[in-house]
């Protein structure tokens, strides 16, 4: 996974340009506008793991749900509320602006959650169910606006074009998962303590006050923030290139004397306070579909370009950068399947053990989910400033590690995130049989819930490395006009990954109750919860060998200065493609 550089081509993931070092500083964006965001996404976190971190509680206590049912409902919820950001990034990209949506979006998610506390409060109890998952679902769609935006905004804040923010900007991400994480951990500490000690109402309303609070802080920052102008549909740019290769499939750059087209129409500014200064460099993957940038004699005839018929460089090999990440995006979905467990079945074991500290308090099992955040606050500054310094020296690499290598890590570690699960799980349940609980699922195992805490640890760690490399990744190598895209592509692999193991689950049901002996049912002293987290771990292992084989061809986005292009014109003609190697 390591990259070899041609030396005519400026790295997007290694090099700065310094060609634009003494470009004007602009009055807006950068950490001054980009703060108010991060607070805003902790709030908004806040309220989203206050909720999601106990909703499996809910369910079984209060609507009276069976387990796997339980778990199937949340993953399902989790997984549509990470398949909407799709459809609000399309929104964002081609209407509205990611301002407007964020703003919008807010807004549906506030009063999502009021009708939530609503639910829980006065509504009757035989229509409480249907309003209670009718809220869920307004929540779903506010965070299909929130989601995709919000760090791509934050991100615009930094200008590429400007050395200092652009090595500010790969902090930016550890920093913005940490945000993350404290208002998560803040949120799984306090809310859920007041849930089962307090009341439903009590936790739902602080978390409808923590959306009203965010709303409030984003429309303080308005006049600091970079602002980006929608382009129009991304797709549409996507299928004039295959159109247009299609309609050429018969012809050869090589014959004829043909030449391809290097004007882009669409270079210009797109945000506020900041211009495109590059173009990307050619590149041999997918060559099918260069044959869209040739010009033919038509084109050459023809007084006006047709987008459908002729696309530039910079187009195709936008599409190109699309490709590339969809079997990324396939090869982390078995990781997001297995992170899904901490807000299941992770807590239901939990439920069953030793939480007592002191003489009278008892810990939530959901409250546990607080030591990931403590995991991950603990462990990005270290790995910001500890691990990154050490790696840099020994490989050279601005970041220690690339984005792939950093993700290929964290899928490791969820593999032994699975193995450690189920060790624990058997001791659990060797402790049940051998005080005669097997029968008795109501019953408290006399072993500390603490035994919990490697599988909790390793979950954190997995994250600091996969998800913060997957929001890195997907937001670096999209095309500019497509980073909602890109986001919501990294975020509906929560979905797709909570999707997936709802399907494992099913599978696991229907052929254990063939035999008689359900792995996953109500009394977990009876079920076998281990096994079923070993089938994940070996699902994973095999896996990450398809990720590694998919990173080693990867391709990292090259530019170039668009001084450098039209020199480069004839080299690059006479010399073939540039060889990019990953």
């Amino acid at each position: 996974m390591d990259s070899s550089v041609a030396p005519v081509t400026i790295d997007n993931d290694h090099q700065n340009s310094n060609n634009v070092s003494s470009q004007k500083k602009s009055s807006k964006g950068g950490w001054n506008a980009a703060i108010f965001v991060i607070f805003v996404e902790m709030a908004e976190r806040f309220a989203f793991y206050g909720l999601a971190g106990n909703l499996i509680t809910y369910l079984t206590n209060n609507l009276g749900q069976p387990v796997a049912t339980a778990a199937k409902n949340v993953n399902t919820w989790v997984g549509v509320s990470a398949i909407f950001p799709m459809f609000g990034a399309f929104i964002a990209d081609s209407y509205f602006g990611r301002f407007k949506t964020i703003l919008a979006s807010s807004l549906i998610y506030f009063l999502g959650m009021v009708l939530l506390s609503l639910s829980v409060s006065v509504i009757p109890m035989h229509s409480r169910k249907a309003v209670f998952f009718t809220a869920l679902y307004v929540l779903a769609i506010g965070e299909g606006g929130h989601k995709p935006c919000v760090q791509t905004f934050a991100a615009d804040q930094f200008d590429e074009n400007n050395p200092e923010e652009k090595a500010a900007k790969s902090s930016f991400f550890n920093w913005w998962y940490l945000g993350i994480v404290t208002g998560a951990s803040i949120a799984i500490v306090v809310v859920i303590y007041l849930q089962d000690n307090v009341s439903w109402t009590a936790g739902f309303a602080v978390l409808a006050g923590s959306l009203a609070v965010a709303l409030t802080l984003f429309l303080i920052g308005i006049k600091r923030y970079r602002k980006q102008r929608p382009t129009g549909s991304p797709f549409t740019t996507v299928a004039q290139v295959f159109v247009a290769a299609a309609k050429k499939w018969r012809l050869s750059e090589t014959h004829g004397g043909r030449s391809i087209c290097y004007d882009d129409d669409r270079c210009g500014s797109h945000f506020q306070g900041q211009t495109r200064g590059y173009n990307l460099v050619r590149t041999k993957q997918f060559r099918f579909l260069d044959k869209a940038m040739i010009i033919d004699n038509e084109d050459a005839l023809s007084k006006t370009k047709n987008p459908w018929r002729l696309c530039s460089l910079n187009q195709v090999e936008e599409v190109k950068l699309v490709l590339r990440l969809i079997p990324i995006w396939l090869g982390c979905l078995m990781f997001c399947a297995v992170i899904t467990q901490l807000h299941t079945f992770f807590t239901k074991q939990g439920s069953t053990m030793l939480r007592s500290i002191g003489p009278s308090f008892q810990v939530p099992p959901a409250a546990l989910q607080s030591l990931v955040g403590l995991t991950i606050l603990i462990a990005v500054p270290i790995y910001d400033r500890v691990f990154v310094p050490i790696a840099r020296k020994i490989t050279g690499h601005p970041s220690g590690i690339t984005m792939l290598q950093r993700i290929g890590t964290g899928l490791f570690v969820s593999i032994l995130n699975m193995v450690v699960a189920g060790l624990v799980e058997t001791a659990r349940v060797n402790t049940a049989r051998k005080h005669g609980l097997i029968d008795t699922p109501k019953a408290v195992v006399p072993m500390s819930v603490w035994w919990l805490l490697p599988q909790y640890v390793l979950t954190a760690i997995g994250d600091v490395f996969t998800i913060v490399g997957l929001q890195e990744l997907f937001y670096d190598q999209m095309p500019e006009e497509m980073r909602s895209i890109g986001a919501a592509s990294y975020i509906s692999i929560v979905g797709i990954g909570s999707f997936v193991n709802t399907a494992i689950i099913s599978v696991v049901q229907m052929i254990t109750s063939r035999r008689g002996n359900v792995w996953l049912g109500d009394n977990l002293n009876r079920a076998h919860l281990n096994y079923f987290y070993w089938v994940l771990a070996g699902l994973s292992a095999v896996n990450l060998c398809v990720y590694m084989w998919i990173a080693n061809g990867f391709v990292y986005k090259k530019v170039e200065s668009i001084d450098e292009t039209s020199d480069q014109r004839k080299e690059l003609e006479m010399k073939g493609y540039l060889e990019v190697k990953v």
